[in-house]
Parts: C-alpha cells; structure tokens; sequence
C-alpha cells in the first residue's frame, strides 16, 4: 500500500472520529428541530467518508477522484487555522500543520503509484 493511501486512511478515520464526537450537538439539534443544516453537512459528510475509504480499500478506480474531493477539505482548514488563533505562536503553528499536512494529502494522492495502487474497475 502506497504511503500516500495511509495518510488518505489516517484522514478519513481522522474526519469519522471528529463526526462522532460531534454527534451529540447534531442529535440535540435533532430534537429542536427535525432537519438542520449542520445535521445535513455532517449525515452527507459522514456518508461521502464512508463511501470514499470502502472504496479505496478495495482498490478501485473512482477511488483516486473521491478521495481527491474529501481532500480539498483540507484547503479551507488553511485560512480558517490562521483566524481561529488570536496569539501568534498557536496561528503560525496550527496553519503551518494545516498546511504541511494538505501538502502531504495531495502530494500522496497525486503519486503515480497511487494511479496504479487503484486498478480495479
């Protein structure tokens, strides 16, 4: 397995703990009121992750395409770690990590040997 499909992998499961730890504010929001936006987002969220790493487990092709989508989401996590810190030391840091890791992500998945890793029609 390519390295730049274990970091797609770390990240999923990153993305599906962080959506099961926010379920609760969703299911409180869900008695409030029968659809919410944010219980939306994160229902098509948590089905988009899902569906993405079954596919990648199992090599196949469209695989690469989904996960460059649920990737992107790493791009807004630049700009929104720069304004989330009031300090300098923790908004250099965390924009740094942000974008060293969206790097990583892409720079993985765009690898020729994740092209051919995802074979499986």
């Amino acid at each position: 397995m390519p390295s730049g499909i274990r970091v797609f992998l770390v990240y999923g499961f990153l993305i599906l703990a962080v959506i099961g730890l926010s379920l609760r504010f969703v299911v409180d929001q869900a008695i409030s009121a029968p659809v919410s936006p944010i219980g939306v987002v994160v229902m098509v969220l948590l089905a988009y992750t899902i569906f993405t790493i079954t596919l990648v487990l199992q090599r196949k092709e469209a695989a690469r395409g989904l996960a460059l989508g649920l990737a992107s989401l790493t791009i807004p996590a630049v700009p929104l770690a720069w304004l989330s810190f009031i300090q300098t030391g923790p908004r250099i840091a965390a924009t740094l990590f942000a974008l060293a890791f969206a790097l990583l992500l892409f720079r993985g998945l765009l690898a020729p040997e994740v092209r051919t890793y995802l074979d499986e029609p």
